[in-house]
């Protein structure tokens, strides 16, 4: 079943109009007010479930439902950490349960690329997943600005973590400004898409070029493209089109926001 529970939980008015709210974490996760959502990922060529992704959202007394961008830029790396870790946990400890109902998912987690050397990725997989036959691996998404930041120290933790079949994939592709030379160097899983690319992806034709540029290089590599956001079934026709080209694999596309249950 799937279900958006942002329909019944009042928010503030806009996540890019609202100003930043100080929060504390550790009385957040005390009075359970972080909550976990997962956003399904379709594999278009098939047209089945592909995977989902973890996003938190935080249910403020005052203020109501928040987005990340409403709230993390005020945390500490101390507080972030602690977030982080406390969202792997949650999703590790759902993936066994979406296991155990015949789910075999593979989820993916936003990370911060400074969390990346922080969290105890390894042991955290050891102690919920390592014994499941059925562990398909996970997806560790870091932004391409973070990225490009420290390729040589994103490379490095990507290969650590090669062995517990986790995997790093690029967010917000195109907003970076990676070189080809980074990416050769990088070994990810995704390339996704920023959403400005996606928008209108069916009527721009630069948006189109860059779309299609997009995933024949994410195929290049040997890795899967995936958009975010697809707010209208012309702009998944249009991927689609993209997709089914000569040549052309299987992306992977998120949408609408959505709780697995």
């Amino acid at each position: 079943m799937t279900h958006d529970p942002s329909d019944e939980v009042p928010r503030i008015s806009d996540p890019h109009e609202s100003e930043t709210i100080a929060v504390s974490i550790d009385e957040a996760l005390a009075n359970n007010w972080v909550d976990i959502w997962y956003q399904p990922k379709i594999d278009l060529k098939r047209k089945c479930l592909a995977g989902a992704e973890t996003l938190v959202r935080l249910h403020h007394p005052q203020a109501g439902l928040l987005w990340p961008e409403d709230y993390l830029n005020l945390l500490d790396e101390d507080d972030l950490a602690t977030l982080v870790e406390h969202t792997l946990r949650t999703t590790l400890r759902n993936w066994s349960t979406f296991d155990e109902a015949g789910f075999g998912l593979r989820l993916a987690i936003n990370v911060p690329a400074t969390m990346l050397s922080r969290l105890p990725v390894k042991a955290l997989i050891a102690e919920h997943c390592a014994g499941s036959k059925n562990w398909p691996g996970l997806i560790l998404e870091v932004t391409e600005d973070q990225i490009v930041r420290d390729i040589a120290l994103t490379r490095k933790i990507a290969t650590e973590l090669k062995a517990s079949r986790v995997e790093i994939a690029i967010d917000d592709f195109g907003a970076g400004f990676s070189s080809f030379s980074s990416l050769r160097d990088l070994p990810f899983a995704e390339l996704k898409l920023h959403g400005s690319f996606v928008k209108n992806c069916a009527v721009d034709v630069t948006n189109a070029a860059i779309c299609q540029t997009a995933i024949d290089l994410a195929h290049r590599f040997g890795s899967m493209a995936a958009a975010k956001g697809i707010p209208q079934d012309r702009f998944l026709e249009a991927l689609q089109q993209h997709m089914n080209r000569p040549g052309a694999s299987q992306p992977q596309t998120d949408e609408k926001a959505e709780r697995i249950a």
